[in-house]
């Protein structure tokens, strides 16, 4: 069994598929070459470049998802803070008008005593304009009636007789 003579592993024929010990050892010598390049050389820094692809992705996500939860509790507290001034807004709307409502009515109450105080004031002076012009008038009636009355019956009537 030389390896010149082309021995064969096996004793029985199997024709093509027979191996050739020189061709089978050539084969996982070659074999053990490749799988150290690959174990040793190529394949970690495959595994590397994966971890760090598989880390940035990881850690893109959990960063992603820790700036999710401050955005929601950033508009938590923003909502917050606009309802709290939404209801401070409201409280001195309501505020606002109270105090304009009773502004209204002191201003009302005092036109009102205002009005009154013009309006006693007006009738007391046409009362007293009254009293003058009927004093006036009366005087001044009997003498016209007694001068009608003359002219009507051709002759002086009352106090004129004399």
């Amino acid at each position: 069994m030389t390896l010149a003579s082309n021995p064969t592993v096996f004793e029985m024929d199997l024709g093509p598929l027979n191996p050739v010990w020189a061709e089978l050892i050539l084969g996982v010598v070659l074999f053990a070459l490749t799988f150290l390049i690959l174990a040793k050389g190529i394949l970690p820094k495959i595994r590397r470049t994966l971890d760090e692809r598989e880390d940035a992705i990881d850690g893109g996500t959990e960063r992603a998802d820790d700036l999710r939860s401050e955005a929601t509790q950033i508009r938590e507290q923003y909502e917050a803070e606009l309802a709290e001034a939404r209801h401070e807004a409201a409280r001195i709307r309501s505020a606002a008008i109270e105090e304009g409502s009773a502004a209204i009515a002191a201003a009302r109450a005092e036109g009102s005593a205002e009005r009154e105080a013009i309006i006693s004031a007006g009738a007391a002076k046409i009362a007293t304009e009254r009293a003058a012009a009927e004093r006036e008038l009366t005087a001044d009636v009997d003498a016209w009636a007694h001068a009608l009355a003359a002219r009507i019956v051709g002759e002086p009537v009352g106090a004129d007789r004399s």
